[in-house]
């Protein structure tokens, strides 16, 4: 019986996304790789959902490298053969209190664009020879409505709030609609979700802010689409937006 397996980067955290979503593909039976730029961390998270009866493997992977992202495909074509998801919720906010692109650290925005955009479209021409070795691949970019910031232009009625976070979500939508063009022909599906507000950072949670295991839900809802599900699409609450 072939295993189904799972990649999901930025899964390092307790309390983060990426681990809530590897824990609901494990109650699925999907074998999960957590990967993170701290290796050991999504080791000790990888231990836990074994412990719960869970197949589970961890990673080192580091979105700036793409050496670190060769590397876990070799792993993954040794180890499996195939990937039947990827999961691309790694990103990173380092203007969180930045309000204005005139303000903007240059550095920070080439951060947020390393992981957030490039990164991911690296990765995943890293792994598509597992994607097309599996017999229905999906791949799950985790999104951000902040970057509809961008996309309203001269319509935004008010300074860009995060601007290097926010370009680079809207960047990962754009790659979203170019990979679904480019794998139109293949049975692979790409689309983008936006998680909404979650809790996963408790020193700024908001008491609106959802839990980390009901914004889980959505993204494993688009890694799991049948055969005719759509591709190419941005959604949240379960909703296409774009």
């Amino acid at each position: 019986m072939t295993v189904m397996t799972a990649l999901v980067t930025g899964a390092g955290r307790p309390a983060g996304l990426g681990f809530a979503v590897a824990r609901l593909l494990a109650e699925l039976g999907y074998h999960v790789i957590l990967t993170a730029r701290d290796g050991s961390a999504a080791a000790r998270l990888a231990e836990q959902l074994r412990q719960y009866g869970h197949a589970a493997t961890a990673l080192r992977l580091d979105l700036a490298d793409r050496a670190s992202m060769d590397a876990v495909a070799d792993h993954l074509t040794r180890t499996f053969g195939h990937l039947d998801v990827l999961i691309n919720n790694a990103s990173s906010m380092p203007d969180f209190r930045t309000l204005s692109a005139l303000d903007a650290d240059m550095d920070a925005v080439r951060s947020a664009l390393e992981v957030g955009a490039i990164g991911p479209w690296a990765l995943t021409q890293s792994v598509l020879p597992l994607l097309s070795a599996a017999p229905a691949a999906r791949v799950v970019n985790v999104s951000s409505l902040a970057a509809q910031q961008v996309a309203t232009g001269l319509d935004l009625g008010a300074p860009m709030r995060s601007p290097a976070y926010s370009m680079a979500k809207y960047m990962l939508n754009a790659l979203t609609t170019v990979l679904a063009r480019a794998l139109a022909d293949t049975p692979i599906l790409v689309n983008a979700v936006d998680p909404g507000n979650t809790a996963t950072h408790p020193e700024r949670v908001d008491e609106t802010d959802r839990p980390a295991a009901d914004s889980a839900r959505d993204i494993v809802r688009a890694a799991t689409l049948g055969a005719d599900g759509p591709t190419g699409g941005l959604f949240s609450n379960g909703r296409r937006v774009v």
